[in-house]
């Protein structure tokens, strides 16, 4: 009998590949509900998940097609999830891991089918979306949910960094950024990608808070929701798309290839599969779980994100942005 269900979004990713197969490996009672883009087996990436999960022909899984870029496709989903779950289809959820992202760094500003910037809306937007349509879904006393962070949410915390993460005093600017001035693309780019970032764990701690005392979710106060930088993932497929040409090739021949030496200088470089050890044990493990746990990890290290994370006006501010804008979106289909 499955003991809960994980739902991972981008499973087809690096990251999530790697999380798949820990999993399956050493937690193979779980239901995996994996979602991606492209469901086909032609697909690339899909291709592999696929053959991971070839490996375990007793595991328990489902894979859903997802889109991020279009909040209709993530509340039917949700809505689809939802109904397993109260029909007794699948267990209550256990873990939801937000785990799929994008950036646009040398492409310029690209926008969803929603209008929205690509980078804020499937980092962090959906993933809000998702959660909250999820949450009465969740196991209510081992639920646990799981931002994925950044260093380059934080000021000066990445070498990448041309212009700080800073929430705009506008939120709109936040679908509808500027356009980007000739030459800057990668850096306002990164900068978005930051800023998205911060968003991401600023909801994480502003659910938290909210789990705690609004009385929406008087039933799930046993629920924990953290973030987590898994560190800088070498063999990432992130790291040779849509980046600079300097990016790519650093990544091919200094990161990856020398990266068992470099992690002595820099050991926030880290493997996939390190890095999906590291996931398995954060969204699995009794040890992280808890209301009175921290809520923020470079790799297993609770430690603090960045000043305006705390800043709960802020996050309040832009929680409520947040459901304004699930409203105006899905009320309009």
């Amino acid at each position: 009998m499955s003991e809960g269900t994980i739902v991972l979004t981008g499973a087809n990713g690096t990251l999530g590949l790697a999380y798949v197969a820990e999993t399956l490996k050493y937690n193979p009672n779980y239901h995996l509900v994996l979602t991606v883009r492209n469901d086909k087996k032609t697909d690339i990436n899909t291709s592999k998940l696929y053959t991971i999960l070839s490996r375990f022909p007793v595991a328990k899984y489902s894979i859903h097609t997802l889109d991020l870029a279009s909040l209709d496709s993530v509340s039917s989903f949700a809505s689809h999830l939802t109904l397993q779950v109260s029909s007794g289809a699948l267990r209550p959820i256990t873990v939801i891991i937000c785990n799929a992202f994008a950036w646009s760094l040398i492409s310029g500003i690209k926008l969803t089918s929603d209008g929205y910037e690509l980078s804020f809306q499937v980092n962090y937007l959906a993933h809000f979306v998702l959660v909250l349509q999820l949450l009465k879904s969740m196991d209510k006393m081992r639920g646990r949910v799981v931002g994925l962070s950044s260093d380059s949410h934080r000021p000066g915390g990445s070498h990448a960094e041309v212009f700080p993460p800073v929430l705009p005093n506008d939120f709109e600017a936040l679908l509808k950024p500027p356009a980007d001035e000739p030459g800057k693309e990668v850096g306002r780019g990164f900068q978005r990608y930051g800023v998205s970032k911060l968003c991401v764990i600023m909801f994480i701690y502003e659910l938290n808070r909210r789990l705690q005392w609004d009385s929406t979710y008087e039933e799930l106060r046993a629920i924990k929701a953290l973030a987590v930088d898994p560190g800088t993932i070498t063999d990432s497929r992130a790291l040779v798309r849509d980046v600079p040409g300097t990016w790519s090739l650093g990544t091919k021949y200094v990161l990856n290839p020398l990266r068992p030496l470099l992690k002595y200088a820099m050991p926030e470089l880290r493997s996939s599969s390190i890095a999906g050890k590291i996931l398995v044990e954060l969204s699995l493990k009794e040890a992280y779980g808890g209301k009175h746990m921290p809520s923020y990890y470079e790799g297993l290290m609770p430690t603090k994100s960045s000043r305006e994370s705390y800043h709960q006006a802020k996050a309040a501010k832009l929680w409520d942005f947040s459901v304004a804008l699930m409203h105006r979106v899905l009320l309009d289909e």
